[in-house]
């Protein structure tokens, strides 16, 4: 926008503000402008920040940059859910150009007789400035307007008060605005902060019965996955998500390991959803009854829990919706109904929604279906590939849930193309499952965290360590070491992070080369694990899962998304990047080991600016994995053997007050929505 004065690129703003841009409770979030004028008089910017509640905050000022003054900074941190906006406005900052002005010239030797009209013209602004300012501030300035009119004394001692700190701070906080100009309104939409800060661990309810005196997979039920959840609560996670608890079809149901061909006891896939015995809003007889998953609600709830549900839009072919609502899928010449999918995959269990044929119903059924679960008390779904379902019922769905239940979380499934992945984030999801787990060389893993750093006013991004679909090769072939490596990069680079049950067993077998899914998958059978015994044998990562959701818990640098810094290292297979928060001044700087078999070491170079300590500085780190203190300075030495340690998580002095604002903006990149 031009006016008499200029505000250009304003950002945080997705996609010319048509949708607002994502924030919680308690992050910092960085406000940029490009403010520019004609000439060589001084502009300023003002952030004005609006809450939810119509209370316009008190003017925050915006700083330029060192090297571009026509870019300006400011940050806020919202400290309630809902629609925040804000408003980016310039204006001729008289003060600063007449202070410019008149130390240039006292510098080139000009006295009284010369700075005449500047000290006549300066007299002039401080009494229009006395007269806006509150009444305990307003007779300095009255003060120094005498001053400067002051014709019996000399030239320093007339502007002695007008140019002292003191009044330069009043005037920060009072200043006068000259050819205001009001750039656009900007929205944030603004999620509780478990919408950005939170931990992740998935597991399938039936799994959960343990075994018979034979050895035989026990059927689990809502009372032993109830009982399940004080060991995922005791390693530190915040969530626990499970695959759909509803009916499962028998026509067309899959085997072991994806088989056509199931026997009497195969259990079927749970994302085959509907039999006789209901849909989407009804859960599996063998699980419970619904007065049994409430009871696991609270139990979760007591152990400081929130359970997560599947949300997954499609139907086996006993669901109801087939046989009273044919409409809601695509229906083939010889009058059968299409089942899903995606080449080379087949899903002969499972009938994808065709939202074309009868929208209005199928929209109102899905609402009442999520209304169903909310009402209950369930906060959060992981929607299941959402990217193959029409972008404006998501944004209408999410928006709907959200006019009674604000809180609701959605998380988008969707291993997709990044305009649809992005798509979807900007429609209203609060998270985004990403590419994390095929990211695992240095240069990949640096690309891939700039991009959700800079891409943070959009998408959250949710770093699943794996899936039940999703077994890496590097999980395969890179022994233990590369579970806890890869454990160390999700936990640290986002504030979200998520992990599959079987992961803190190092469960790593394919169904076959070249595979990515697991053999003896648990989306086809029971998969009773036996954790205690892996615990009690040390054959477990699950304390060091544990020991990192304590470290992101106790450090709030590893709570913020926008902070990340990389830091050059002369060895591509050490990985070293900071975060600082910049509400308490918390600095952590991670080095990680990417090779799982070989120990490696190498030269950090460290950013100072970048972490708050001043060139040549030397400074104590802590790591917080083994405890060791170290003194570090710009160049330090490092050396990670995967046998004993694949990362440093060093905690870092705490970044002076003065210094934090500037660090929230530093890294701020040109990311076009």
């Amino acid at each position: 926008m031009t006016g008499r004065l200029g505000i250009d690129d304003v950002r945080p703003q997705i996609s010319g503000r048509l949708y607002p841009a994502k924030a919680v409770v308690g992050e910092v979030v960085p406000v940029t402008a490009l403010v520019w004028r004609e000439g060589h008089d001084a502009v300023s910017a003002t952030l004005n920040v609006i809450s939810p509640g119509g209370a316009e905050t008190v003017a925050i000022q915006m700083t330029p940059e060192p090297l571009n003054q026509d870019r300006v900074h400011g940050v806020f941190v919202p400290d309630a859910p809902g629609t925040w906006t804000f408003r980016v406005d310039a204006w001729s900052d008289v003060f600063a150009t007449w202070r410019n002005a008149v130390t240039k010239k006292r510098g080139a030797g000009q006295g009284a007789a010369e700075l005449a009209n500047d000290l006549a013209h300066g007299a002039d602004l401080f009494d229009r400035a006395a007269a806006q300012a509150p009444a305990d501030v307003a007779p300095r300035l009255r003060e120094a307007a005498v001053g400067l009119r002051a014709g019996d004394r000399d030239v320093d001692a007339r502007v002695e008060l007008a140019l002292s700190d003191e009044v330069t701070g009043i005037l920060a906080e009072y200043p006068l605005r000259d050819l205001l100009v009001h750039g656009p309104i900007c929205e944030i939409s603004v999620e509780r902060r478990d919408a950005l800060v939170n931990s992740w661990y998935e597991l399938f309810p039936r799994s959960t019965g343990g075994r018979d005196e034979q050895g035989r997979p026990v059927h689990g039920t809502f009372a032993t996955t109830a009982q399940a959840l004080d060991r995922v609560a005791a390693m530190g996670f915040d969530t626990v998500y499970f695959p759909p608890i509803h009916p499962i079809g028998e026509v067309n149901r899959k085997g072991r390991n994806n088989t056509l061909t199931p026997d009497a006891t195969d259990v079927g896939s749970p994302w085959a959803i509907g039999s006789a015995d209901g849909g989407h809003d009804a859960v599996h007889p063998e699980l419970g009854t619904v007065e049994d998953f409430r009871a696991l609600l609270a139990r979760a709830e007591e152990l400081g829990l929130e359970v997560a549900l599947d949300l997954a839009l499609q139907a086996a072919p006993d669901h109801p919706w087939a046989r009273d609502h044919r409409d809601f899928f695509t229906e083939l010449a010889d009058g059968t109904i299409a089942y899903a999918e995606n080449p080379p995959k087949k899903y002969q269990d499972i009938y994808p929604i065709n939202f074309d044929n009868n929208p209005t119903a199928i929209y109102d059924e899905v609402y009442r279906v999520v209304k169903y679960w909310t009402d209950l008390g369930v906060r959060t779904f992981r929607v299941d590939n959402p990217h193959t379902k029409p972008a404006n019922f998501w944004q209408w769905l999410i928006a709907r849930i959200h006019e009674t239940d604000p809180d609701v979380i959605f998380l988008a499934e969707a291993f997709t193309r990044p305009a649809r992945l992005y798509g979807l984030a900007k429609l209203g999801f609060s998270q985004s499952y990403t590419y994390f787990t095929w990211k695992t060389d240095k240069q990949e893993l640096t690309e891939f965290a700039s991009e959700i750093r800079d891409a943070a006013d959009i998408s959250r991004p949710n770093l699943f360590v794996n899936t039940p679909d999703i077994l890496h090769e590097s999980l395969q072939t890179g022994g233990r070491a590369m579970f806890a490596i890869r454990a160390s990069l999700a936990a640290t680079m986002s504030p979200l992070w998520g992990v599959y049950s079987g992961y803190e067993l190092y469960e790593h077998q394919a169904v076959a080369p070249g595979s990515e899914e697991y053999l003896d998958s648990e989306k086809y059978e029971l998969r009773p694990r036996d954790f205690a015994a892996a615990l009690s044998s040390g054959d477990s990562l699950e304390p060091y899962l544990t020991l990192l959701n304590d470290i992101r818990r106790e450090n709030p640098a590893l709570q913020q998304l926008r902070n990340l810094t990389f830091h050059d290292v002369d060895n591509d297979q050490l990985l070293a990047y900071s975060k600082v928060d910049a509400v308490t001044g918390n600095a952590v700087l991670v080095v990680v080991n990417l090779d799982p078999r070989n120990a490696q070491e190498g030269t950090i170079t460290v950013d100072l600016p970048a972490i708050g300590q001043q060139p040549g500085a030397s400074y104590g780190v802590t790591d917080a994995v083994t405890g060791a203190t170290w003194t570090w300075g710009e160049r330090n030495f490092v050396r990670l053997v995967p046998t004993l340690d694949v990362a440093h998580v060093l905690v870092l002095p705490t970044v002076p007050e003065q210094r934090r604002e500037a660090l929230a903006w530093r890294r701020v990149e040109d990311y076009r929505a």
